[in-house]
């Protein structure tokens, strides 16, 4: 999608402020003992008291309202009666369509106590996010995105998953330009438009390039288990930079 009038753009702050509310409340909530499950509810409560509705379930018959996976899952996991303990990696995903217009956020919270290498790899996951937002602009390549992102994912030690990327969004949950890659792929000369509106999400992991389907069709997971962190906002490009809709 392609803003073209302030209509367009008040209404996807509107969906990009509530998922933003609807993630950090749920994070505030995230303790042990809790099930999944329950912490799904706290979203769709939330959801539907503004009139939106679940854009996974909307989209995709999704078997919640928002997606939610205890490490070593790392996305599109299934919330049920699994109970959170601490010192786990969770990550949780919020999307949503409201009035037409579709927002999408997600972030992973570590469970105290958790290992300062965890802990690091959580703030190095927000980080690697922002240098991909920072490098936004009209005119300029969507690879730069990736580039930033893979540059500050070798210089400290990370690797990034490889079959899950950024993508448009707007009109839809998955709108043009359809994958945006996180890191570096020198072929992808497509250009960022002024008003176009997209996600930035990198999974940034100790070790994993790959991600696998469980038996249950949703949830992925590293082969190797390897810990992995999601950070993922919703933006326009605007002549005057990176508007980020997503921002709490």
């Amino acid at each position: 999608m392609t803003i073209d009038n302030e209509d367009q753009l008040d209404k996807l702050r509107a969906v990009g402020a509530l998922v933003a509310r609807t993630l950090t409340a749920m994070g505030a909530a995230l303790e042990p003992g809790m099930t999944t499950r329950e912490l799904d509810d706290i979203g769709r409560a939330l959801l539907e008291k503004d009139g939106a509705r679940s854009a996974p379930e909307l989209t995709y018959a999704f078997p919640g309202a928002t997606c939610i996976s205890v490490g070593p899952d790392c996305a599109h996991g299934i919330p049920g009666d699994t109970v959170i303990k601490a010192g786990d990696l969770i990550n949780i995903d919020v999307s949503a369509e409201l009035d037409g217009y579709f927002g999408d956020t997600g972030a992973s919270f570590s469970v105290p106590p958790t290992s300062k290498r965890i802990e690091r790899l959580c703030r190095d996951g927000r980080r690697a996010m922002w240098a991909g937002i920072r490098a936004v602009r009209p005119g300029g390549r969507l690879n730069e995105i990736g580039r930033s992102i893979e540059a500050f994912a070798d210089k400290n030690g990370y690797s990034l998953v490889r079959n899950l990327a950024s993508h448009g969004v707007g009109r839809s949950l998955h709108d043009a330009p359809k994958e945006i890659p996180t890191w570096h792929e020198p072929r992808d000369r497509r250009v960022i438009t002024e008003g176009l509106v997209f996600t930035i999400e990198p999974f940034l992991s100790l070790g994993a390039d790959w991600v696998e389907e469980l038996d249950d069709g949703w949830t992925l997971r590293p082969p190797g288990r390897e810990a992995t962190v999601q950070y993922e906002h919703t933006l326009v490009a605007t002549r005057n930079g990176p508007l980020v809709l997503t921002l709490a």
